[in-house]
């Protein structure tokens, strides 16, 4: 009997990087969201219990999420949100995030912390989603090595400064986080760029860093967008949150059609419908 032979190559890297095989399926790879805390910008509170956070989880693999993006602090780009402790974090995972591994997709974690992303990687996530691009804590870059997970670079700011070039500011961000990541052993194939729409940027910076994404392809590597129910859309069409579905599916669109391989959201279904009538009337062009 002839043994197989152990896969070489992208083939290999796609098997053992969940996002990478998902990439690989060529269409745009979509990502739920699910805030288990007090104070998110578009759900604070919703999802903080267990048992409706579970329940949630079900409901955006049901509606077709390819990925669950599973956070307990929020990082709300417009001020106001609560720092919390390392142990609040995890306090708040615990009865969630195992179950929601469970699911049938890849869990990715949502946090700038170390301690939790080491974590939530031994309780079932496959994925870290840092919204300070490896630059908050140092120990980050460090469990994604030694993990060998893949590893999503947020473009991050203090604060926004509507004088600086915003696309110049994103390049130069992450160079500062590729050379982190290099530095800690991380293997380029398993990093992701998301240019942080809202983040740090006025409502204008969030829509050029859209209109200008393709010129982040530069960097070599898959692009991710989360433009959900971002505040540019209300600044654009005045809407609460929770009313700016029109405006995140056609930013996701324009976004998906510039280059973005992963597509960051709320609203799973209605997200899907739109990128798969997108493909279907391109492809009949």
């Amino acid at each position: 009997m002839t043994m197989a032979q152990p896969m070489a190559g992208p083939d290999r890297d796609r098997t053992r990087n969940p996002l990478a095989r998902l990439i690989a399926l060529g269409r745009p790879v979509v990502m739920g969201v699910l805030n288990v805390t007090p104070d998110s910008f578009s759900d604070g509170g919703r999802f903080l219990d267990p048992a409706a956070a579970i329940e949630q989880a079900r409901h955006l693999v049901a509606e077709g999420a390819d990925i669950l993006d599973v956070g307990a602090e929020s990082t709300r780009p417009y001020g106001g949100a609560v720092a919390v402790p390392v142990e609040e974090e995890i306090r708040r995972l615990t009865p969630v995030l195992p179950t929601a591994a469970s699911l049938g997709i890849p869990v990715s974690i949502d946090t700038m912390k170390a301690e939790v992303a080491a974590w939530a990687l031994g309780c079932g996530a496959a994925i870290v989603n840092d919204v300070w691009g490896l630059q908050r804590d140092p120990g980050l870059a460090r469990v994604v090595a030694e993990r060998a997970v893949p590893v999503i670079i947020m473009h991050n700011r203090d604060g926004a400064d509507p004088a600086i070039d915003i696309m110049a500011d994103i390049a130069a961000f992450f160079t500062r986080s590729l050379e982190i990541a290099a530095r800690a052993g991380i293997a380029r194939r398993d990093i992701v760029l998301d240019p942080g729409i809202g983040f740090g940027k006025t409502p204008e910076q969030s829509l050029t860093a859209l209109a200008r994404l393709a010129e982040l392809k530069s960097f070599g590597l898959p692009l991710l967008v989360g433009a959900s129910r971002k505040r540019f859309i209300d600044k654009v069409s005045p809407a609460a949150p929770d009313q700016r579905l029109g405006g995140s599916i056609a930013a996701h669109l324009l976004a998906a059609a510039g280059g973005a391989a992963i597509i960051r959201t709320h609203d799973v279904a209605a997200t899907l419908q739109a990128l798969r009538v997108d493909a279907a009337i391109r492809s009949a062009q």
